[in-house]
């Protein structure tokens, strides 16, 4: 009577444990910005897949831990041993064999995950001595989403070369067809795009949290990088890695827009006549250099010795970011 108890309690147990880790799991995709490129899914899907099966783990284990702690713990004065309990053959054999499984499914699904986004990182650069043999980053399309048109924009050509350029401390984009620059990233959405990234000086990272995808822009190398946009709406474009003292201000905002308002972007780009950008590194730099009173190429932020940020670049467009910034 006991061990049929135990086994409907484990059994009860067992599915409110499994109906808690599918909830979680649907969770997941809450905690994350709007998925406002085609492969964001994929990102999402993998991280779900691992929230669900954590909380399954988690809740598995903890539950008849407590349990055990609660109804099954010794008498406050029993100091007597525990029955001898032998060892089990089978079950020893399936809680290897278990893990095992999992963790050999996880590297699976994940490798394949990565595959189809296929994002080059610098490791993959080190053992190349000539820089123009550096191949596409190009992410695959998926096949999970059930809408149809951003399938078949995910399966299109790269229709918009856009030339990005990283450097301490601001972002450049250049639209060669229309020999447009900016310091804002116009994108056209349901439309793949196709980046070529480059910096000027050290390591950046080229993240748009929105996207979930991000790109290591290793000096001395053109890194190819495609996505396709499929949510309308402004976006953080940040640089992940550590370039400098300013390397937090290194932001740009990413619009992504309808496909007609963004040829109306290029064309009203194109019009303006260059001018330098507002950069905000290169004002908080001057007013450290006017508090400090230093003229020196070198000043000292809180303590610390940092270079002078580069020169603001000379745009068609730069958006408005401070009472200091040109009006866009």
């Amino acid at each position: 009577m006991l061990k049929l108890r135990a086994i409907l309690i484990m059994s009860i147990y067992a599915i409110l444990v499994t109906l808690v880790s599918v909830w979680m799991a649907q969770q997941s995709y809450s905690w994350f910005p709007p998925e406002a490129a085609a492969e964001a899914k994929l990102l999402d899907d993998l991280f779900s897949l691992f929230t669900g099966l954590g909380t399954f783990i988690y809740l598995g284990v903890i539950g008849p831990f407590l349990y055990s702690l609660v109804f099954h713990r010794a008498s406050k004065y029993d100091m007597s041993d525990g029955p001898p309990i032998k060892g089990n053959t089978w079950l020893e054999i399936i809680w290897t064999a278990i893990p095992l499984a999992l963790v050999l499914t996880l590297s699976f699904v994940s490798y394949r995950t990565y595959e189809k986004m296929a994002v080059r990182g610098p490791m993959e650069l080190v053992h190349l001595h000539m820089p123009q043999l550096v191949e596409p980053a190009y992410a695959e399309p998926f096949d999970s989403t059930p809408q149809q048109k951003i399938q078949k924009a995910v399966e299109t050509a790269p229709v918009e070369q856009i030339d990005v350029t990283a450097k301490q401390w601001a972002w450049v984009f250049h639209y060669p067809k229309q020999d447009v620059t900016s310091t804002e990233l116009h994108l056209p959405v349901d439309r793949r795009v196709k980046f070529t990234l480059r910096s000027e000086d050290v390591l950046h990272g080229f993240y748009i949290p929105a996207f979930r995808l991000k790109q290591d822009v290793v000096p001395n190398h053109e890194i190819f990088f495609e996505l396709t946009p499929i949510k309308t709406g402004t976006y953080r474009l940040r640089d992940s890695m550590f370039s400098g003292t300013y390397f937090a201000a290194n932001q740009a905002d990413v619009v992504v827009q309808p496909v007609d308002e963004y040829q109306q972007w290029l064309a009203d780009a194109a019009a303006r006549s260059p001018s330098p950008a507002y950069n905000r590194a290169i004002s908080e730099y001057n007013k450290a250099n006017e508090k400090n009173g230093s003229t020196k190429d070198k000043v000292a932020i809180r303590g610390w010795d940092t270079i002078p940020p580069a020169p603001p670049p000379v745009v068609n467009y730069a958006p408005k970011y401070g009472p200091e910034s040109p009006s866009a």
